[in-house]
């Protein structure tokens, strides 16, 4: 049957691929002003899409970061909001927190998690396959996935042993490239969240980088720790090019969005030295910290044909916008309650009308810590008693110069949001006076 002039065609939905790299800097990769490390696919990406210079993670490590990322909510209402509760305990999500992947489920999408989930131990309400994920291979437990040679990974619910000397990260860029390589009549949605560069903290700082080759780098003069950092990245950095290859192979390349970030900022573990490659960049702190180096992460997102090649955009947005902006993406109806708003047309170069008032982080690395950016300001209290630290991001990036006394009204604001833009947690309780 012919058309009808004035019929609404059926708009495809694009498949949707998210990677996230864990503990990866603001400053570990080329495009973002990395000299050392070979990221050449990842800089190619930014010059096909668009690189976010003001993106945040979710929290300052991985359990809240990530939920927040599969939440659409901030630290301040997400259900995970510390890697351990107060009595030490793992928080897994609940039937009632609903995730991207139940999102993209309900829109007809295919759904995938290989790597690293941390938020749902086994037999637990959280597990990924009743969290709208079809299919999950990889590390439940945040403290498993330090084990790079691990004797067993889950598939779905099922516990698998793993050949001894498999190096997890190749096993899941594989898993990654079978999955997508699939037919299937649905659009997909993979969430490939590999470990690397985090460090396997148990093994101490000659171990703690482990990695099956130190190449490109075995010849440079530098420590092992910092040779196995870089290999990591330039090793994760050679497989998206893989992933590349393969939707380009498949014809579904001008189809696929995706998108490259950390789950926070990078670590000093494992005898890895975050001054060493310069890994946060022009930004103050790292991992567990509330100031930039902890929160600010690399984000890249292309989609060939609908976003302007070589595009930079200084729009703030954080972990929490992720789930409306693939939910725009897909036209997929997101939960109210979140915190979220969709960062889609920032993504494709058109007006960003809808902006966030504030983003908010809590973190309950050891005290009890907030932060608020408005704008140009950026505010960090590090506990509930000590005073508010406030920085002009626009003339001091790497948060030096605490201006907080000359800004009394901005201080007051500040601390109102402290307050009032955040919900009490019987996990992670608080007084904030």
């Amino acid at each position: 049957m012919a058309r009808q002039k004035g019929e609404n065609k059926q708009v495809q939905k694009p498949n949707i691929i998210f990677i996230l790299a864990d503990d990866l800097g603001y400053g570990d990769v080329g495009c973002y002003g990395q000299k050392d490390i070979k990221t050449p696919h990842i800089d190619r990406m930014a010059a096909e899409g668009i690189l976010f210079t003001d993106c945040y993670s979710g929290a300052t490590v991985c359990a809240p970061s990530r939920s927040c990322l599969m939440t659409g909510q901030d630290t301040g209402h997400t259900r995970v909001r510390g890697n351990m509760n107060r009595k030490g305990q793992r928080v897994p999500l609940h039937p009632e927190d609903v995730t991207v992947a139940e999102v993209l489920k309900g829109a007809g999408y295919d759904t995938a998690i290989i790597g690293k989930w941390g938020l749902g131990e086994p037999d637990t309400t959280g597990i990924p396959n009743r969290k709208g994920f079809d299919y999950w291979f990889g590390y439940l437990n945040q403290n498993h996935a330090h084990d790079y040679y691990p004797k067993y990974l889950w598939r779905n619910e099922e516990k698998v042993d793993i050949p001894e000397g498999s190096y997890s990260h190749d096993l899941f860029s594989q898993e990654a490239l079978d999955w997508v390589g699939k037919k299937r009549e649905n659009p997909f949605f993979l969430y490939l969240a590999y470990t690397i560069p985090h460090a396997y903290n148990e093994g101490g700082d000659e171990h703690g980088m482990p990695v099956p080759s130190a190449y490109p780098y075995e010849n440079e003069d530098w420590p092992t720790p910092q040779k196995n950092f870089a290999a990591m990245i330039s090793r994760m950095d050679r497989d998206m090019g893989k992933l590349f290859d393969l939707l380009a192979e498949k014809g579904i390349d001008d189809n696929t969005l995706v998108f490259f970030c950390s789950d926070n900022g990078p670590h000093a573990e494992g005898g890895h030295d975050a001054n060493f490659f310069h890994s946060s960049g022009p930004l103050r702190g790292i991992k567990r910290a509330l100031y930039e180096g902890g929160i600010r992460v690399p984000m890249v997102v292309r989609w060939p044909g609908k976003i302007k090649p070589g595009a930079v955009s200084n729009q703030p947005w954080a972990f929490w916008d992720v789930m409306p902006t693939l939910a725009d993406a897909a036209g997929a109806k997101v939960p109210v309650g979140i915190q979220g708003i969709s960062m889609l047309p920032a993504i494709l170069g058109q007006e960003q009308s809808k902006q966030h008032e504030f983003l908010y982080w809590e973190s309950f690395e050891g005290d009890f810590s907030q932060a608020v950016r408005m704008g140009k300001w950026k505010a960090v209290r590090q506990n509930v008693d000590a005073p508010i630290e406030l920085y002009d991001l626009s003339t001091d990036l790497g948060e030096t110069n605490d201006i907080a006394a000359q800004h009394p009204e901005v201080v007051e604001r500040v601390r109102v949001l402290l307050k009032t833009a955040r919900t009490d947690s019987e996990d992670w309780p608080v007084t904030i006076p």
